[in-house]
């Protein structure tokens, strides 16, 4: 196995009930990252963290799920490395310090509050159909919002 801890990390956050469009675009971006070699981050849980995940695997990528529980048993089957924090949505912090670029897929309030930890810490935060708020780079099409997360950035 090659050395993960030199790989990029991709944050993927987004709603936990989101729509069938947002589950289909979560899905393939987290496929797209792994077939870029990224490391996807995530919260661990369902929906766009579930959808995400389980495109990088199957892709054969490697996914790290940041849970807000005190359980690693709780993430999603598609998490390779379980982090259970208790510390609720406290850990949206942590899922964004684990990440050298950020994607945001649909997304409510916890997925506002990500990718304001996203900005506050200088990291590329790219919107799609999430948040239009200062400061995240709206993509149209999982293709363009990988691509634009990965732009400039070097393992």
């Amino acid at each position: 196995m090659d050395n993960i801890r030199r790989r990029l990390r991709v944050a993927v956050i987004g709603g936990s009930r989101p729509g069938r469009q947002a589950l289909e675009a979560a899905f393939e971006v987290g496929r797209l990252l792994a077939r870029a070699g990224a490391v996807v981050v995530c919260g661990g849980l369902g929906g766009v963290m579930e959808a995400a995940s389980r495109g990088a695997r199957e892709e054969g990528g490697f996914v790290v799920g940041i849970l807000p529980g005190t359980s690693p048993a709780d993430a999603n089957p598609w998490v390779d490395l379980a982090v259970a924090t208790g510390l609720g949505y406290t850990r949206n912090a942590l899922v964004i310090m684990n990440a050298d670029a950020v994607v945001a897929v649909d997304g409510e309030y916890g997925t506002l509050s990500e990718i304001a930890y996203g900005k506050i810490h200088g990291k590329r935060v790219v919107g799609l159909g999430s948040w239009e708020v200062r400061g995240v780079e709206a993509a149209a099409t999982p293709e363009e919002a990988v691509r634009m997360a990965l732009d400039g950035l070097s393992a």
